[in-house]
């Protein structure tokens, strides 16, 4: 079944317009000639991620997101984990409303999953790229 669901673990963190995040992410995915799986997306407190971060990556740090890649072929599915402690601390840190933070966290998740990198500076600068593309069509006018 291709779906996208929300959850929350630690924290009262719930998020709006869930049916328009879908057809947003279906339109991420589809410009990207894949098709959508299960999603998960996860908003949990930073003492929630650092477990998954010791657990599953060996990494003692905090983080502001973690995606877990299940896809199969051009099915693109996996659970994607977002800090929301560290989401507004992004917010602050980047000037930006923390409406905006959430989605490019959101954003950037499936472009993991769709296979985009961040580790090296070119392709930061391509995923970069690609957030702020996804963020025009979210926050375009209708």
């Amino acid at each position: 079944m291709k779906t996208v669901q929300f959850f929350s673990e630690q924290t009262n963190f719930t998020i709006k317009n869930k049916n328009k995040i879908r057809e947003w992410l279906f339109q991420i995915i589809c410009q990207n000639k894949k098709s959508i799986g299960e999603i998960n997306i996860i908003f949990c407190s930073d003492e929630y991620l650092l477990k998954l971060n010791e657990q599953y990556l060996n990494h003692n740090t905090f983080t502001d997101i973690i995606t877990f890649d299940f896809v199969e072929d051009k099915i693109i599915s996996g659970d994607i984990f977002i800090s929301v402690d560290q989401m507004k601390e992004n917010a602050k840190m980047f000037h930006v409303k923390q409406s905006i933070e959430t989605h490019r966290l959101i954003a950037h998740g499936v472009l993991h999953l769709l296979g985009y990198k961040d580790k090296s500076p070119k392709a930061k600068k391509i995923m970069t790229a690609q957030e702020e593309r996804a963020l025009e069509w979210w926050f375009r006018p209708t």
